[in-house]
C-alpha cells in the first residue's frame, strides 16, 4: 500500500474496498500503527458496503516522523498548561486533524465517515470542527473532552501505556506491548495469549518509533480542554465506549456525548480501551446504523 502527500507530510494508508462506495476514514490513538484497527473491523465495515481507508498517524508507523522535534517534559507542560502558559509543542492534535482532511484531499474523497479512537477520537473530533464540510457523521470511540475535572485514567493502565522501553531487543518489545495490552485491555473480552502475542510480534516488525509517543502526548496535553469547540459540531456524531475502560474512563464518554449537540451514546459492558474481535461485529453494525441514519440527512460529494 502507498504513501501519498498530504497536509505537507506524507502519511501511509490502506484503501480497502469498492472505491465507489461511502468512505470511512479510521483515526488511531496515541503512539498506535493503524493496525491496532483489526483486519476483522476492517473487513466488517467494508462487506456493510463501505470503503474503508485507515492510515498511520505523523510520528507513528511507517508515515512521516518529525525528526528532530522535541516534546517538551511531560510535568513542566502539564505545569504551564495549568497556569495558563502552554509549552512550545513540536505539533497540536488541530495539525493532525488537518492530516486527516488532507488525506481525504489527495485521495478525491469530498466527503467521507470519520470514526477515531482514543487519541483518534480528539482528531476525529477536531476534523468535526475544523473542517466540518469534510463530514458525513463522526464517530468518536473511547475519546474524551480533554476536561480536566473527569475521573483520571487507573495508574497501572497509564503507567503501562508511557514506560519507556527498556530495550530494542525484539522479545523485550514484545513483552512491552503485551504488557500494554492487558493493562489496558477489556476485562470482558481477554484475547486469546496466542492471537496477542501474534499481533503484538507483527506491530513490532512492521515498526518501532519510540520518539513519537511523547510528541502525540504533548500535543494531546498542549490541545486542552474542548468542550466549547465541541459544542460547536454539527455533525450526525455517535460516542462508543467501553463501560470498564481503566484508561479513558466511562465519564470521559458520556462527557463527549454531553457537549456535542445531539449526539448518541452507546456504551457496553466489559469494554476496555481496545478493540475485542469479539466486538467487532457489534461496533460495525452500531457505525453502518449512525452512518446510515446521518447519510439520510447530508448529500455526498467526490
Amino acid at each position: 500500500m502507498p504513501h501519498i502527500g498530504a497536509n505537507g507530510i506524507s502519511l501511509f494508508y490502506e484503501d480497502h474496498g469498492n472505491p465507489e462506495h461511502e468512505a470511512i476514514l479510521l483515526v488511531m490513538g496515541l503512539g498506535a500503527q493503524m493496525t491496532l484497527w483489526p483486519d476483522e473491523f476492517v473487513e466488517a465495515l467494508v462487506t456493510r458496503g463501505y470503503r474503508v481507508i485507515r492510515y498511520d498517524n505523523r510520528d507513528i508507523g511507517l508515515s512521516e516522523k518529525m525528526e528532530g522535534a522535541r516534546a517538551p517534559g511531560l510535568a513542566w507542560q502539564v505545569i504551564r498548561k495549568r497556569i495558563g502558559f502552554p509549552a512550545s509543542v513540536p505539533y497540536s492534535l488541530n495539525d493532525m486533524s488537518d492530516d486527516g482532511a488532507g488525506l481525504l484531499d489527495a485521495l478525491g474523497i469530498g466527503q467521507a465517515h470519520v470514526v477515531g479512537a482514543s487519541m483518534g477520537g480528539m482528531i476525529a473530533q477536531l476534523m468535526a470542527v475544523n473542517h466540518s464540510e469534510k463530514l458525513l457523521s463522526l464517530t468518536s470511540i473511547m475519546s474524551t473532552t480533554g476536561n480536566a475535572k473527569l475521573p483520571k485514567a487507573d495508574q497501572g493502565a497509564m503507567d503501562a501505556l508511557i514506560a519507556p522501553l527498556t530495550s530494542m531487543e525484539e522479545e523485550a518489545l514484545v513483552k512491552h506491548g503485551i504488557n500494554i495490552s492487558n493493562s489496558i485491555g477489556s476485562p470482558g473480552f481477554r484475547p486469546d495469549p496466542d492471537l496477542q502475542r501474534e499481533r503484538v510480534l507483527k506491530g513490532v516488525r512492521r515498526s518501532v518509533y519510540p520518539p513519537g509517543l511523547p510528541r502525540q502526548l504533548a500535543a494531546i496535553i498542549d490541545d486542552g480542554d474542548r468542550r466549547t469547540r465541541l459544542s460547536q459540531i454539527t455533525t450526525p456524531t455517535l460516542v462508543l465506549h467501553g463501560e470498564d475502560d481503566p484508561l479513558v474512563k466511562l465519564e470521559a464518554g458520556k462527557d463527549t456525548a454531553k457537549h456535542i449537540p445531539g449526539a448518541k451514546l452507546v456504551t457496553i459492558p466489559g469494554w476496555g480501551h481496545d478493540l475485542p474481535l469479539e466486538l467487532v461485529d457489534r461496533l460495525a453494525d452500531e457505525i453502518r446504523l449512525h452512518a446510515k441514519a446521518a447519510r439520510a440527512t447530508a448529500p455526498v460529494s467526490r
